[in-house]
C-alpha cells in the first residue's frame, strides 16, 4: 500500500489551513480552492472520495467534536426550530430538488432525481461549524446551525436509502419510507441513550489518561457501528452519545480533560483540512464521467440546480421560522421574537460538504437488472457544482452579510461580570470547604500552607474583576494581564534552570520531564484563565 499520497494530503492540506489563519479568507474556502487547482498538477493522484471511508470513519469523528463543543441545554431549548430544519427542510429539500431536476434534466426519472434531491439536501456539519466560528454568529443562530448540521445527515441518508431502493429495483413505498425513516431515528436514539451511561462510567473510573483519551477516541465510531449493526441511524448514535458525554465532562480527571482537549482539537484540526481538500480534488474525477454531458448543458443544469438549492431554503425558513408562531400562542410566550435577521442568516448558511459527495459517490454503478444507474455521471458531476456554489459563494459572502446585518453585539463587560460573579460564589463556596477540612485535626497544615489555599482563592476570585480595572497606560495591559505575563516569564527562567541542571548532570531527564510537566500544568492554568 502506498502511504505517500495520503500523507502528502494530510500534510498539504494541513499546511494550507495554517496558512489560512494569517489571511482573510476562511479555511474551508481557501482548502477548496488549492484543491481545485493541485488536481490539475501534473503527478498529483486521483483522490477519489470512498464513501466506506468517509461515512464511517471520518464523519463520527467530526460529528463527535462538534456535538461534545455544543451546549446540550441550548439545543434543547432550540430543538423545534433545530427539527424543522434537521428534518422538515431536509425532506422538503430532497422533493423541491428532486421535481426541479426531473423537470430539468431531459430523460432523468423521477427516482434518479430524488435520490439527487436526497443528496444535496443536507447542508455539512463540517461546513456549517467550521464558518460558524469564523464569523461570530449570535448564539441563538449559532445552536441553531449546529444542531441542524449535526442530525440532518441521518434525515439524508434515510431519504437516500428510500429513493436508491426504488430506482434499483427493490422496491419501496410510502410506508416503508416512512418505517425506515423511524427506524433509523428511534433505533439511533435508543442505542446512543443505551451507550452513553456505560461509556461515561469508563470514562469517570479509568484511572490513567491514555486510557481514557484511547476511550474518547474510539467512542464516536464505537456509537456509529453499533447503531449501523441495526440498520439504524449511527448519526443520531453519535449525537446523542456526544451531547451527553460533553454535558458531563466535568465529571471527568482534570488530567484528562486537559489530554482530551489537545487530542480532539489535533484531530478535528486534521480531519476537517482533510476532508475541504478532498471536496476541491475530486474535480479531475467528476469531470472524467461526465460524458455526453459535457459542454453548455451540464454548465446550465448545474446553475439552474444550484439556484432551486438556494431558493428552496429560504423558501422553507421563513414560514418555519414564523408560521408556528402566528399558529400557536404557547410558542409565542414561551420562545423570544425572532427578527427578520435571524432567518436570512439560517438561510444563507446552507453549505453543502463533503457528506453529499460521499453519498454521491456511494450510488452503485448498474440496478438490479445489469442496466446502467440512470445519469449516475450527471448526479455525481451536480453534486459536486452544488457542494463548491454553496461553499464558494455562501462561504465568501456570509461574513460581510452579517456585517451588514448588523446584529448586536454581545456585551463583553456584561459577559466579565456574569463570569466574576459566578466565581466570587464559587470561591466563597470553596472557603466555606477550606474552613471545614481545615477545622478537623486530620487536615491540619502549617498556617504559611494553609494560607497558601487561601491566597490561590483569593488570586483566583480577583482574577475576573481585575480584567474590569484601568489599563496601564504604557502597556496597553490590565493588572491581571501584566500579572499573566510576568507569571509566564517566571515559569520560563525556571524551565531554563532545569534545562541547563540537566544538561550538567545534576538532574537526570526522568527528573527534568517530571519538573516541566509541573510547569506546564501551571502555564496551561494561567492560559485557560487568560481564555
Amino acid at each position: 500500500m502506498d502511504v505517500m499520497p495520503l500523507l502528502l494530503l494530510v500534510a498539504g492540506s494541513a499546511a494550507v489551513a495554517a496558512a489560512a489563519r494569517r489571511t482573510p479568507a476562511p479555511a474551508p474556502l481557501l482548502l477548496v480552492a488549492v484543491g481545485l487547482v493541485v488536481s490539475y498538477v501534473p503527478g498529483v493522484p486521483d483522490y477519489t472520495l470512498d464513501p466506506d471511508v468517509v461515512l464511517p470513519l471520518l464523519l463520527p469523528p467530526l460529528l463527535y467534536t462538534s456535538a461534545t463543543d455544543s451546549s446540550y441545554l441550548d439545543l434543547r431549548a432550540q430543538l423545534r426550530p433545530v427539527a424543522l430544519l434537521s428534518v422538515g427542510y431536509v425532506l422538503f429539500a430532497t422533493l423541491a430538488v428532486g421535481w426541479a431536476a426531473y423537470l430539468l434534466v431531459p430523460g432523468l426519472p423521477l427516482t434518479a432525481a430524488l435520490v439527487l434531491g436526497a443528496v444535496v439536501a443536507p447542508p455539512d456539519a463540517v461546513a456549517a461549524t467550521a464558518v460558524a466560528r469564523r464569523v461570530g454568529l449570535p448564539s441563538r443562530i449559532t445552536t441553531i446551525l449546529q444542531g441542524e448540521s449535526l442530525l440532518n445527515d441521518a434525515t439524508a441518508i434515510t431519504a437516500y436509502k428510500v429513493a436508491l431502493a426504488v430506482v434499483v429495483g427493490e422496491g419501496a413505498s410510502w410506508a416503508g419510507g416512512i418505517e425506515e425513516f423511524l427506524v433509523a431515528a428511534v433505533g439511533g436514539t435508543a442505542v446512543g441513550l443505551i451507550l452513553m451511561a456505560p461509556l461515561h462510567w469508563l470514562r469517570t473510573h479509568l484511572k490513567e489518561p491514555l486510557l481514557q483519551n484511547t476511550l474518547s477516541l474510539l467512542i464516536p465510531f464505537v456509537a456509529y457501528a453499533a447503531a449501523e449493526q441495526f440498520h439504524a441511524s449511527g448519526v443520531i448514535a453519535v449525537v446523542v452519545v456526544a451531547l451527553y458525554l460533553g454535558h458531563r465532562a466535568w465529571e471527568v480527571d482534570f488530567a484528562t480533560r486537559l489530554q482530551e482537549e489537545a487530542v480532539w482539537k489535533m484531530v478535528a484540526f486534521v480531519l476537517e483540512s482533510a476532508v475541504f481538500a478532498l471536496i476541491g480534488l475530486q474535480l479531475p474525477v467528476v469531470l472524467k464521467g461526465l460524458g455526453a454531458y459535457e459542454g453548455p448543458d451540464a454548465a446550465w443544469y448545474a446553475v439552474v440546480l444550484f439556484l432551486v438549492v438556494v431558493a428552496a431554503r429560504f423558501l422553507w425558513v421563513y414560514p418555519a421560522t414564523f408560521l408556528p408562531r402566528f399558529l400557536s400562542p404557547r410558542i409565542r410566550a414561551r420562545e423570544e421574537n425572532p427578527t427578520w435577521r435571524g432567518p436570512i442568516v439560517i438561510a444563507w448558511a446552507g453549505m453543502r460538504g463533503v457528506v453529499s459527495l460521499a453519498i454521491a459517490f456511494s450510488i452503485p454503478l448498474t440496478v438490479n437488472d445489469g442496466e446502467p444507474f440512470p445519469h449516475r455521471n450527471l448526479i455525481l458531476f451536480l453534486t459536486f457544482t452544488t457542494v463548491i456554489g454553496t461553499l464558494v459563494l455562501q462561504g465568501l459572502t456570509l461574513p460581510p452579510l452579517i456585517r451588514l446585518l448588523k446584529f448586536p453585539e454581545p456585551d463583553p463587560q456584561a459577559a466579565t461580570l456574569a463570569e466574576a460573579n459566578a466565581q466570587a460564589q464559587a470561591s466563597r463556596v470553596a472557603e466555606e470547604r477550606l474552613d471545614a477540612l481545615l477545622s478537623d485535626e486530620r487536615n491540619a497544615l502549617p498556617p504559611p500552607l494553609a494560607d497558601r489555599l487561601r491566597d490561590v482563592l483569593e488570586r483566583r476570585r480577583n482574577a475576573v474583576w481585575e480584567r474590569l480595572g484601568q489599563v496601564n497606560p504604557i502597556t496597553g495591559e490590565t493588572v491581571d494581564d501584566t500579572y499573566r505575563r510576568l507569571s509566564r516569564e517566571m515559569i520560563s527562567a525556571e524551565r531554563e534552570m532545569f534545562v541547563r541542571l540537566r544538561d550538567g548532570r545534576y538532574i537526570d531527564d526522568e527528573m527534568l520531564r517530571t519538573l516541566l510537566r509541573r510547569l506546564d500544568l501551571e502555564e496551561a492554568a494561567a492560559y485557560r484563565e487568560a481564555t
